[in-house]
């Protein structure tokens, strides 16, 4: 899954491990998740997208996200 995680906490000068504290994950959940090697749940991508004041589809693109 593609994010704009990186990019939004870059622009807020946050380290990975700063934005982790803030919605509650560590440093490796950001990791994964800015190299799309991770899914958040939907907590977390509203915990992420609401910090940012953004909607959840501007910072997470569900298009390669596979139907169960």
């Amino acid at each position: 899954m593609k994010t704009k995680i990186a990019e939004l906490r870059k622009q807020h000068k946050l380290s990975q491990e700063e934005l982790g504290r803030i919605v509650g994950v560590t440093r490796q959940t950001i990791t994964s998740l800015e190299r799309g090697k991770y899914t958040a749940s939907l907590i977390l991508a509203y915990k992420i997208a609401n910090f940012f004041g953004l909607a959840i589809e501007d910072v997470f693109d569900f298009s390669e996200v596979e139907e169960m």
